[in-house]
């Protein structure tokens, strides 16, 4: 069971992280996530009382409210933490004037008016302006037995700097925490309204037409089966199939893919997509938490629960940190002097600042903001990224194999070549294949049956025949007055397993089908050395040649195989249950390493293991047949399309577009992210190293200390943001 709950007053990123820590603690909760950029927390296993979390919460951070999600409530709120930040703003204009007057005139302000109150304007009013709700916390946090947060820690340092007489520094330092806060909720609050962009593509209403009237109703409400009226401009509310009218539909806001595609009668259109230009009368097919919006929103809103591998380690590193810091701290301050290595107010001086270097806010809240940036850059793109953990994942792949059909192909079958016997026309062997398969669902028929329509529309046809083919009538022939249309009208087929097909009128007899089909009646058939599927045609005795049926290859395979070995991808294989000749055709033309045909679904998952090591594999499939491939490869990625359940239910990543050349673009933007992350971790441990060493030596004071914690943090946070700009 998953829960979701919306978040409210939750800043600290180490707090979240304790949160997250304790939940896992109750009875019957497996794993629990908090997203501080969508403000959400989400807990797997079994239910838990809104109380017990809501205790949980406050006694970690004061303030903290669980509530229930609703989405529409969570998605619009009148007021955002952004906002609350956004109100901090005055505050620290205000604060930032007065301290400059301080550090300017304090001293010949001191000499017209008292100096308690030249200080308490100064310092004192921006110091509480600044420092009112960090010290708040920290007394709450006290309380409660809780010492080692920002909160206290900050709330410690400034505290004792005063008491040392340290103003202008204190009122730094609480004037930089809230500027970093500020920051660092701006970063989240630009991830909040990626979300919300993604979420404008929820529809919420949809015209139910009954007989002849047509009522609004919501989406949720509605079942397969009935029948929803889209016009043009309108959003559609549900997966369904057109049963009336035609339109260009945008499908941007799901796949990125911003060229319209064609909807008419029989096409499936989907959720979430635009209706452009045309009104359609679409029959629901599925409800509405099954449909393609819900599973990719829901999908999108969970990602940040599968935490990446250097997200878990930087929490449980945090864990430790700080309370060791402020150990050090404690040690500097009190056993030099001790010794008599110098004045106790020196070495206190020192160990504040070590506190304010102390908190972890640099690495808690730039890590996850980075993943989050990056699953954000890759969904802009059309590819949806389950969690942070697969951006990870993909650092290691050096093997990346690919299904065929629908992967590498189109999954769509065309007449490539035609081959007459000698004295044929190309177009009687189109002709007389059509006319047998002319009542045939098998695809190759339908591709034989799209030739032939193609080819009479192309020739001067009366137009009443010309229409009847565009509809997608029963070939007759040419169309030409001939005996072909009384063949068709009676004519008996018998398919003959593993060879073709049979068709018989009278005395006249067709055979469409491979070799030893001919071969079974006695007819010679031409060599055919073409890659793909070899179908001959006889009619009665003679041979008239052959027809070459394949699927078509992606326009963007070739591109993406060589971008593949570029960026370092060992081997490009091809698995598939086609042919091997078939195969090989295709791996010749896009140069692959490796080829397997002829596999069942389950011998994909073996085929893949022994190509090398899991952690190092990567497979592209359709996500239904290639289900048990994409579970055992190291990063499972399906061609989705729209609307393929087992797609987003099994991969790791999802194509939208069905484009392999996004593979390309997940690859380049999980590099990027995983760069911005790690550059992060280094510039703030080697940071707060530095000024740590030189603050127990005497070489740093608070304001070092205040860019060594804020400072850095701002930087992190700053760094993190270009994740979600990666120009893939």
């Amino acid at each position: 069971m998953i829960s979701h709950y919306a978040i409210r007053n939750l800043h600290c990123g180490g707090c979240a992280a304790r949160i997250e820590e304790a939940l896992t603690r109750l009875p019957g909760v497996l794993h629990a996530a908090i997203d501080l950029g969508a403000q959400r927390l989400r807990l797997e296993g079994e239910a838990v009382s809104l109380e017990d979390i809501n205790r949980i919460a406050d006694g970690i951070e004061p303030g903290v409210v669980v509530e229930e999600y609703v989405a529409v409530q969570s998605d619009c709120q009148a007021e955002t933490p952004e906002d609350d930040a956004r109100h901090a703003v005055p505050r620290m204009l205000a604060s930032a004037v007065l301290l400059t007057c301080g550090l300017l005139f304090d001293t010949r302000l001191e000499a017209v008016f008292p100096a308690w109150l030249v200080r308490t304007a100064l310092y004192g009013i921006p110091y509480l302006l600044c420092g009112y709700g960090v010290l708040y916390k920290g007394w709450l946090s006290l309380r409660k037995g809780d010492f080692f947060n920002e909160f206290t820690l900050m709330g410690g340092a400034t505290l004792a700097a005063v008491a040392l007489g340290e103003l202008s520094e204190a009122v730094g330092v609480m004037l930089f925490y809230c500027l970093g806060e500020y920051v660092q909720e701006r970063a989240a609050g630009n991830s909040r309204r990626s979300i919300r962009a993604l979420l404008a593509a929820r529809p919420t209403v949809a015209h139910l037409l009954e007989g002849d009237a047509v009522r609004d109703a919501t989406p949720e409400t509605l079942r397969p089966g009935m029948h929803i009226l889209v016009k043009p401009g309108e959003k559609i509310p549900l997966d369904g199939t057109v049963l009336s009218g035609s339109s260009q539909v945008d499908t941007s806001p799901l796949t990125g893919e911003s060229t319209p595609v064609r909807a008419e009668a029989g096409r499936a259109v989907f959720a979430g997509t635009i209706n452009l230009d045309g009104t359609l009368v679409v029959e629901v097919t599925s409800l509405y938490e099954n449909s393609s919006v819900a599973r990719i929103l829901e999908m999108v809103e969970s990602a940040t629960a599968r935490k990446a591998p250097t997200e878990r380690i930087i929490t449980r590193f945090a864990r430790y940190y700080t309370p060791a810091v402020v150990a050090a701290a404690a040690v500097v301050a009190l056993l030099p002097p001790l010794f008599g290595a110098g004045a106790f107010h020196d070495w206190l001086y020192r160990a504040l600042v070590l506190l304010v270097i102390s908190c972890p806010c640099a690495l808690v809240i730039s890590i996850p903001l980075g993943y989050f940036g990056g699953i954000g850059a890759a969904s802009r793109r059309g590819i949806l990224v389950k969690g942070g953990n697969v951006l990870d994942a993909l650092r290691a792949v050096r093997i990346v194999a690919f299904d065929k059909t629908g992967t590498l192909t189109e999954g769509v079958f065309a007449v490539t070549r035609v081959l007459p016997a000698p004295g044929v026309s190309e177009s009687e062997v189109v002709r007389q294949a059509a006319l047998a398969e002319s009542h045939s669902n098998h695809p190759i028929a339908r591709s034989i049956l799209q030739a032939a329509r193609q080819m009479e529309k192309n020739a001067t046809l009366p137009a009443a025949d010309a229409a009847s083919t565009e509809q997608g009538a029963p070939l007759s022939g040419t169309g030409k007055h001939d005996d072909s249309a009384d063949f068709a009208a009676g004519m008996e087929t018998r398919e003959i397993s593993g060879k073709g097909l049979l068709a018989e009128h009278g005395e006249t007899r067709l055979l469409v089908g491979n070799r030893a089909l001919m071969e079974q009646f006695g007819i010679t058939a031409a060599p055919v050395d073409e890659p793909g599927t070899v179908v001959h045609v006889a009619r009665d005795a003679a041979y008239l040649g052959a027809l070459v049926v394949s699927d078509v290859l992606r326009a963007a395979s070739a591109p993406t195989v060589r971008a593949l070995h570029d960026m370092g991808v060992r081997k490009v294989a091809m698995l598939t249950g086609d042919r091997p000749e078939g195969a090989a055709a295709i791996a010749r033309q896009l140069d692959l390493d490796v080829v397997r045909a002829g596999l069942l679904p389950e011998d994909k998952a073996a085929a893949l293991e022994s190509l090398g090591p899991k952690e190092e594999t990567l497979f592209v499939g359709d996500g239904i047949n290639d289900a048990p491939v994409l579970a055992s490869a190291g990063v499972g990625v399906a061609m989705g399309g729209l609307g393929s359940e087992a797609a987003i239910e099994i991969a790791d990543a999802v194509i939208l577009d069905d484009s392999p050349a996004r593979l390309v673009d997940l690859l380049a933007v999980a590099a990027r992210t995983r760069a911005i992350v790690w550059q992060n971790i280094v510039m703030a441990l080697s940071i707060k190293g530095v000024f740590m060493a030189l603050g127990v030596v005497g070489l740093s004071g608070l304001w070092e200390a205040v860019f060594a914690d804020v400072g850095v943090a701002l930087l992190a946070v700053l760094n993190a943001g270009r994740a979600g700009r990666v120009a893939a």
